[in-house]
Order: structure tokens, then sequence, then C-alpha cells
């Protein structure tokens, strides 16, 4: 089983804890993707900061003795669009998302990135709050 994680970061650590309990359940594998918009040379900071960490993460998913690839996308669409496509592309089985829980009455506001997803995925998504 591949498993897709959203991650933008250690916000999204609940969403890669996630991601690894369904990859023991499962015996998967996880897809750790980062999405950033457009690069130029003002951001590369930022491309390294996001590449430094999604080799934290690789490595601590794999101290579970789980396979794990992570990828850092770059391709200027938007976020959701990049992940369902990579998912389309690469036979992902699993999406997991982080969504936020925004207003007074408890109700789960999804972000546009998140809806994207459940809504265009090719395959079951998990959000995580």
């Amino acid at each position: 089983m591949k498993i897709l994680v959203g991650y933008g970061g250690q916000d999204d650590e609940k969403v890669l804890d996630e991601g690894i309990k369904h990859a023991k359940a499962f015996g998967g594998a996880i897809f750790v993707v980062t999405v950033m918009e457009t690069v130029s040379e003002n951001q590369v900071p930022e491309v390294e900061k996001a590449q430094a960490e999604l080799k934290r993460v690789k490595e601590r998913v794999e101290q579970k003795n789980i396979h794990c690839e992570t990828r850092l996308l770059e391709r200027g669409v938007s976020p959701g669009e990049d992940l369902v496509k990579f998912a389309e592309e690469e036979g992902i089985d699993m999406i997991l998302v982080g969504i936020q829980r925004t207003s007074r009455v408890g109700k789960i506001l999804f972000g546009s990135n998140a809806q994207y997803v459940i809504l265009n995925s090719p395959c079951p998504v998990v959000t995580v709050k």
C-alpha cells in the first residue's frame, strides 16, 4: 500500500503520525510530499529548509522500519492539484491531509487545498485535525 502524506512542515506532525499508523497496519510505504509554489532565486533558503525538513521526516519514518520516500514538488499549480496529480502518477492508495477546526460551533472548515484533494482524489482520503 502506498500512502501519501501531504506535509507542510512541523504543523503537520499529526498527519505524519497517522500516516505511520496506517503504514504499520497495512504494511505500506509512505510518500511524504511538500508542495511549493513556483520557486524563484529569492526562495532558495526556503527550498533548502524544506529539503532539510523532509530529510528529518524520512529518517524519523525509517527508524520505525517503514519505507519512506520524500518529494519536494515545485510545479507551481496549487498544492491540492499537485498532490492529486502526484497520487495519480505514483499509483497512491491513500492520501492523508491536515485540516483545521476554526469555527466557534465546532464545524470543520476545510482549506481550499484539502477540499480540492477530498473532491478530486483518485483514492480514499483521510483527514487529520
